[in-house]
């Protein structure tokens, strides 16, 4: 077992992750930037390192400044989180070159996995369906005017090493690609530094299941279960289900398991998931795997009472796993809100400053918050906007929907515009209750109407000043 961890992240992961380390008995180490120094988890840590500037690439994502902290703080292995080094598979290998352990997938799966147009041709392979489009890269317009003529439209050009939304643009008609497809070009230049891009026919109406998987480094590999990641805005997550209420038993077997079999082929350890598309007929298709932990983990865990950051730990420690597929049981129903700080008003601009106030939900059996400020903390503008995570599990999803109402009713953040509002209308929508959504009905259908009631509401309020 590692004696001692470096902590690769900062905000409520790395608190998560450092409370974790706790409960198991192994020193932690945090990191942190010139802008994070009364940040929680620097606080919370057994020993604390200062690595660079307030800006993530001076600091969080600058890899040798990272690995240089775990080596002067005498670390045996480090915890990436998600986002920043997670994915870095020049950072992972840097890991493995100086022997300290990266608790996660190996730099040759990471590199493998995060080109999506090498994990389309890995997961084909593998036997894994995967949706119509290039059979590589495309470099250049013409050779993409071809590809759109094959597989029609409406299609989406996607940045091979895109992730998060970043170099993605959708493509109704032919009128609109040469403008779209040289957007994307620019944009995945600018952040990944190369054009690499590759296009898909779009799955629509479609939902986005994902199954989280482990696999230890003797070869296990089981699953836990799916979550429903559906309601998307901009293609980011904004509230995720598990499991997945619009699976027939059958296709929750069948993904399941192709989850797993693709896991094996490419001879994945630690913790992954493997997101796929699934139409209005259950037949679903490979989109990308997030070798890493998800922002939406918790979900997982509290229907399956099983820790993911530990298993990773044990796991990365050379440990075999602990359970078999056998002894995996589902119970109840959860719900994950992520609570942000963002100007519904203003295109969803991120928010910034000291929160004045806060009141986060407690109480209950089945609630749980994970979050990483405090009354008085200065929310930082360099990196993401996540104030926190609210996540509810009942034995029903009736009752865990009312557990979500009243846990988003308790929520007070004063000083900072939030997304509190989105949330609880979500939560209040009957079509989102019922299960009718699809990875494009928040922008399509709830958000219109609800934007509307939005600036009728501050209307109202205006007058009710004057």
């Amino acid at each position: 077992m590692f004696k001692k961890v470096l902590v690769a992240n900062r905000g409520e992961i790395a608190v998560r992750i450092i409370r974790a380390l706790r409960e198991m008995g192994i020193t932690s180490v945090a990191i942190y930037s010139k802008a994070d120094e009364n940040a929680l988890h620097t606080e919370l840590a057994d020993e604390a390192i200062c690595i660079g500037p307030a800006k993530g690439l001076d600091s969080y994502a600058n890899p040798i400044a990272v690995l240089s902290a775990a080596m002067v703080m005498g670390c045996d292995a480090i915890h990436p989180g998600y986002g920043f080094l997670s994915e870095r598979s020049d950072f992972v290998q840097m890991c493995e070159e100086t022997g300290i352990k990266f608790i996660g997938p190996s730099s040759e799966i990471i590199h493998l996995m995060g080109n999506k147009q090498n994990a389309r041709t890995t997961m084909q392979a593998a036997g894994v369906p995967i949706t119509p489009g290039s059979k590589g890269l495309v470099h250049s317009l013409d050779e993409a005017h071809i590809i759109a003529q094959q597989i029609g439209f409406p299609l989406i050009i996607k940045a091979a090493d895109g992730g998060g939304g970043k170099g993605m643009r959708r493509v109704e008609e032919m009128s609109q690609f040469d403008h779209l497809f040289e957007q994307a070009q620019n944009e995945t230049q600018a952040i990944y530094g190369n054009k690499d891009l590759y296009i898909e026919r779009i799955i629509y109406p479609a939902r986005h299941i994902e199954v989280q998987i482990l696999a230890d480094e003797h070869g296990n590999v089981i699953h836990l279960g799916e979550r429903d990641c559906s309601l998307q805005r901009n293609n980011q997550k904004v509230i995720e289900f598990a499991p997945a209420q619009s699976l027939s038993e059958e296709t929750r077997a069948k993904i399941c398991q192709t989850a797993v079999q693709a896991a094996k082929a490419i001879g994945y350890t630690n913790a992954g998931t493997i997101e796929f598309l699934l139409d209005e007929n259950e037949n679903f298709y490979f989109m990308e795997m997030n070798t890493r932990l998800q922002v939406e983990h918790p979900v997982t865990e509290m229907i399956t009472g099983i820790d993911i950051v530990k298993q990773q730990i044990l796991i990365a420690s050379n440990q075999p796993l602990e359970y078999t597929q056998e002894m995996i049981h589902f119970n109840g129903f959860a719900i994950e809100c992520r609570l942000n700080a963002e100007d519904p008003k203003f295109q969803f601009r991120p928010s910034s400053g000291y929160i004045n106030r806060l009141i986060l939900p407690s109480g209950g059996i089945g609630l749980r918050v994970e979050s990483a400020v405090y009354p008085q903390y200065l929310l930082p503008p360099f990196y993401d906007s996540m104030i926190a995570k609210i996540i509810v599990h009942q034995p029903t999803r009736e009752a865990a929907f009312k557990l979500m109402d009243r846990a988003l009713y308790e929520v007070v953040v004063e000083g900072l515009e939030t997304n509190i509002e989105l949330l609880d209308g979500l939560i209040s929508s009957e079509s989102v209750f019922h299960d009718r959504i699809h990875t494009k009905w928040l922008e399509e259908s709830f958000m219109p109407e609800w934007q509307m009631t939005l600036h009728e509401n501050e209307d109202t309020d205006k007058l009710e000043e004057a």
